[in-house]
């Protein structure tokens, strides 16, 4: 039991940060530009437009792909109760690799909406 409780908490980690970095990235994103947080690529760090863009659409794309995961997460960790730990451990380490994904990927649509918006000289 106490297995199956610390997997499904660490495959909630990656939807929930993404729920919650989604909204503050949509809403409050960060004021200037810079290397530290946010966004950074450097198509986004172009200018204010660009930044400000890439985070509102970032933002939105992260509450939708958050929300679709928690409630996948959520479903097939349930579905797991009371299984053994070989096959908890197992499907929680597929989920949270194919979460993992997901969110390094979603830079491809952040990064083509970016090119499709804006005029970039090197592209």
């Amino acid at each position: 039991m106490g297995f199956w409780i610390g997997m499904t908490v660490c495959n909630l980690l990656v939807p929930l940060i993404m729920l919650i970095s989604g909204y503050c990235m949509e809403k409050h994103p960060p004021r200037t530009i810079n290397g530290f947080i946010g966004y950074r690529t450097k198509r986004s760090m172009k200018n204010k437009d660009t930044w400000e863009f890439a985070h509102a659409c970032c933002g939105r794309l992260w509450k939708k792909m958050g929300a679709a995961m928690l409630a996948a997460a959520l479903l097939v960790m349930i579905c797991l109760f009371g299984k053994g730990e070989g096959a908890v451990g197992i499907a929680a380490t597929v989920l949270i690799t194919l979460e993992t994904l997901a969110l390094v990927l979603s830079m491809i649509p952040v990064e083509r909406a970016l090119k499709n918006h804006f005029d970039f000289d090197e592209d």
